[in-house]
């Protein structure tokens, strides 16, 4: 097996090699002065299964066509087979057609790397009306879930949790590593206005008293979420707070935002930033040695 590290995957990628025993060769990219990608691989992939690491993040479209041209020559230059392991995939939110005339782009990309690759592994993905990689992909696809190792920091470093899931859908996580943990958490109502602008309200009665808040999610983008639940805890008298997410998007200045509500954030190493203390490079790891 080898390992490939795509241009926003070798933080990761190295990793797992390692832990798998592994050969490992970063996949030079290079752009000609107009933006278009060239890659090449700097290893044989001959009759080996290639393995590439990519994080689809920053220049997202760029990260798909980069997968795409190296999966490509992967099976021309002789590759057994070649797997996608995916930190973070992008396109997931359009779901559905929600006015006349869109993209549905979870389709569209599900079919896309569908034709390039043999399996695709993606840890906890932002999935919503669809549940199941297997209705998105014609290939064998697997979803791995971070949820063991953030209960594990939470053990580790953080006393007296209560597990806040700041919407309907972070139940995924916020509850099951409540249940991991065993200690209290409560799901919060939330109503978007806009990509920016959203209302969160409690649907139960909360005991905050001498309670480490821990929300619990997989992606925090815009943070607006994260820091419209603070206000409302806060009349509660809650006064420690905590916010762990698989995936750091961090876009509009949201890490310093939450910073400055004191808000301590940590996540995954599935997009590298300077709060990504959980590494999951040994979940992914693990997959590909079954």
């Amino acid at each position: 097996m080898l390992i490939a590290g795509c241009s926003n995957g070798t933080h990761l990628a190295g990793k797992i090699a390692r832990k798998l025993k592994a050969s490992y060769s970063k996949l030079r990219v290079n752009k000609f002065p107009d933006g278009e990608i060239k890659v090449r691989f700097m290893s044989n992939v001959r009759g080996k299964e290639v393995v590439l690491v990519q994080s689809f993040y920053g220049a997202i479209n760029d990260c798909i066509v980069e997968v795409i041209f190296a999966a490509e020559t992967a099976k021309e230059l002789g590759a057994k087979k070649v797997f996608l392991a995916a930190p973070y995939f992008p396109y997931l939110r359009q779901d559905k057609r929600f006015k006349p005339g869109q993209c549905v782009s979870i389709e569209v990309i599900g079919r896309l790397i569908s034709r390039y690759f043999d399996k695709v592994f993606i840890i906890d993905p932002h999935l919503h009306r669809e549940t199941k990689l297997s209705h998105l992909f014609s290939i064998k696809a697997e979803s791995l879930t971070s949820n063991p190792y953030i209960a594990d920091y939470i053990k580790k470093n953080i006393k007296n949790p209560l597990i806040v899931g700041p919407d309907r859908e972070s139940y995924k996580w916020a509850r099951k590593v409540a249940e991991k943990i065993k200690c209290g958490h409560v799901i919060l109502k939330k109503k978007r206005y806009s990509g920016r602008k959203v209302k969160v309200t409690l649907n139960k009665e909360v005991n905050v008293d001498n309670k480490n808040i821990v929300f619990v999610d997989d992606i925090i983008s815009t943070g607006n979420t994260i820091l419209e639940s603070v206000k409302n805890l806060r009349k509660l008298g809650a006064k420690k707070f905590n916010c762990i997410a698989v995936h750091g998007i961090f876009v509009e200045n949201a890490l310093e935002k939450l910073r400055k509500a004191n808000v301590k954030v940590v996540t995954t190493n599935t997009i590298p930033n300077n709060v990504s203390k959980i590494d999951v490079s040994g979940l992914i790891a693990e997959n590909l040695k079954k």
